[in-house]
């Protein structure tokens, strides 16, 4: 708390009206840092985007309902507005390109503009509020070289707009900078715990299906089979003999699928002896388990130098469109092949199956009930790369990840697109 300066005495009648004023602008500045600091304090995204317009209006002495104010963000290439006081429904549509007027120089310079007449301005004049307004101040929201958008604010009174309100205003939109990478962050890693969380569900679930479709009818069917040749040995002991032997046959094979479903959930020699070794197993499994022909193809140490968790997720990822392709592509072969070109490691896992309409199947995901596509690409943002499914009638279907192996080339995959 701001404690009161001591003020000499005078005498004279301004002396009462220089104290009152005094102690209107230190509760004035009193009151814009509680709102700063809340504002830095809060990681809610929304009410960091209501804090900064109220800070912003308490700096400028706006509080009167005539100033009218907007945060405009970015989504994608335009700005839209993300909060505003004193704009009708119809301005909070509006979009913006930020390519001309003051909002092109405020993002261009990294500088605060104002202008005079904003109504004449190329982009403001979308927004009907502004066109009563004599001048306007546009303070960009910008760290580096990423912009997040801008702060606006316009008044009828140009003398609102003083040489002490802007520097006060500039203040709190650094406070809002902060306050929105903050809240952005923590809002971006509740979404990723909950894509991890749902990641994890869809597991289990995938787990239930597999048991039910597999091991658990697999069994069912040992009982009723060893019921009925004990029922057997009574009539005919050769009978019962050659019904016990299908019925040891499908033991083995249900032993083989439940021991193919605990290696997937964790393939303990991934941990030991790497991505291409865990890969090869998958392979043999997928042979001995279904008589399904996977082929692997992998360059020399192509994975040696990638971590222990990228690993893991590569595999799932392998593993998830291998057993796809065995499920539903009807193919004779599937080839997982590791190659790398230079910081960036590559998998495609092709089959030579029946193939699929890609755009129906994503289009049909909710009646469907499958998340299988979806995990994919969820599993693939964990380890910051791109992936793409390619997909025709009759033409098999190849999976293809890409997985940057340092935060350099992750940067430069994403800002340049996926090139397959």
């Amino acid at each position: 708390m701001f404690s009161r300066p001591r003020v000499p005495a005078r005498t004279g009648s301004s002396e009462p009206a220089r104290l009152a004023d005094l102690e209107e602008r230190l509760a004035h500045l009193l009151s814009l840092f509680q709102l700063m600091a809340e504002l830095t304090a809060t990681l809610n995204y929304e009410r960091v985007l209501d804090l900064s317009l109220d800070a912003g209006a308490a700096a400028l002495g706006g509080q009167d309902g005539r100033l009218i104010s907007a945060l405009l963000l970015f989504e994608g290439q335009d700005m839209t507005i993300a909060s505003s006081r004193g704009l009708p429904v119809s301005d909070r549509r509006a979009v913006f390109a930020g390519a001309e007027g003051v909002l092109e120089q405020a993002l261009r310079t990294g500088v605060i503009q104002v202008v005079r007449d904003p109504g004449h301005d190329p982009e403001l004049r979308r927004l009907a509020a502004v066109q009563n307004c004599r001048v306007a101040a546009c303070l960009p929201l910008v760290v580096g070289l990423d912009a997040f958008g801008v702060m606006l604010f316009a008044d009828p009174r140009p003398e609102i707009f003083t040489a002490e309100r802007l520097e006060l205003v500039e203040a709190v939109a650094r406070q809002a900078i902060g306050g929105l990478q903050n809240a952005k962050l923590y809002r971006n890693l509740l979404e990723e715990k909950e894509r991890i969380t749902e990641i994890h569900e869809e597991a289990r679930r995938k787990l239930a299906r597999d048991l039910h479709d597999g091991p658990t009818q697999s069994i069912s069917a040992i009982a009723m089979r060893v019921n009925f040749a004990r029922r057997l040995i009574e009539r005919d002991v050769k009978a019962a003999a050659d019904e016990l032997f299908k019925i040891e046959e499908l033991a083995r094979r249900t032993t083989k699928e439940i021991r193919q479903m605990l290696f997937t959930l964790r393939p303990l020699v991934l941990e030991s002896k790497g991505l291409v070794i865990a890969l090869e197993q998958l392979a043999d499994k997928m042979r001995e388990t279904y008589n399904q022909e996977v082929l692997m193809e992998a360059a020399a140490g192509v994975a040696d130098d990638m971590e222990v968790g990228k690993q893991g997720v590569v595999f799932f990822i392998a593993e998830e469109a291998v057993n796809n392709a065995r499920k539903h592509a009807q193919a004779p072969h599937i080839w997982i092949r590791l190659w790398r070109e230079g910081e960036l490691f590559r998998m495609d896992v092709e089959d030579d199956g029946v193939g699929f309409d890609l755009g129906a199947v994503e289009s049909n995901y909710e009646a469907r009930g499958s998340l299988g596509m979806v995990n994919l690409r969820e599993r693939t943002e964990l380890v910051s790369g791109v992936i793409r499914i390619q997909s025709a009638s009759q033409k098999g279907t190849r999976v293809s990840l890409t997985v940057p192996m340092s935060v350099a080339a992750a940067e430069r995959l994403h800002q340049n697109g996926f090139v397959g």
